[in-house]
């Protein structure tokens, strides 16, 4: 699993649906998402297909047309708009954790990956765009935000 990677598709999808969330109910183009986020137009139109076929987010044509989201933002978590550009939110050689066996002495780091995966589903799982719009998370993420550490990148010792 390494390091927790958000790729920038995933980014551009969970910042488009809480700009979506920010602006509703008014509908919005796809270039006022695209300046306002500052995302590739081009690849903004692939992600808002992407999030209309996973039903999170509806588009209508016309004068007064745009996007939408398809449901109230405080139903929408950060972990359902994540896997419609990412399916899992965790994997280990593109398998998912419970699925990973090793051998011998190895054979318990199983569990780890899979605790891993819970911890960060937790809080992906319980923040909503709606949270992230507001500015407020709630209480078990607020509480991970608050920790010095977790501001702070570590990296591998160097080999000098």
């Amino acid at each position: 699993m390494g390091s927790v990677r958000i790729n920038a598709r995933v980014d551009y999808a969970v910042r488009a649906v809480v700009e979506l969330a920010a602006a509703a109910p008014e509908a919005l183009t796809c270039d006022r998402i695209a300046a306002a986020q500052n995302i590739p137009n081009r690849f903004l139109q692939a992600i808002l297909a992407d999030l209309q076929h996973a039903r999170l987010v509806t588009s209508q044509r016309g004068r007064d047309g745009g996007y939408r989201l398809a449901l109230p933002a405080s139903e929408i978590s950060i972990a359902r708009v994540m896997r419609v550009e990412q399916g899992f939110l965790a994997e280990v050689h593109g398998q998912r954790p419970e699925d990973v066996v090793y051998p011998g002495s190895a054979a318990g780091l199983a569990g780890v990956w899979v605790a891993a995966r819970e911890a960060y589903r937790q809080v992906l799982e319980g923040v909503t765009v709606a949270d992230v719009v507001a500015g407020e998370l709630p209480p078990h993420a607020a509480e991970l935000v608050a920790i010095d550490d977790a501001w702070r990148s570590f990296s591998a010792p160097s080999r000098d």
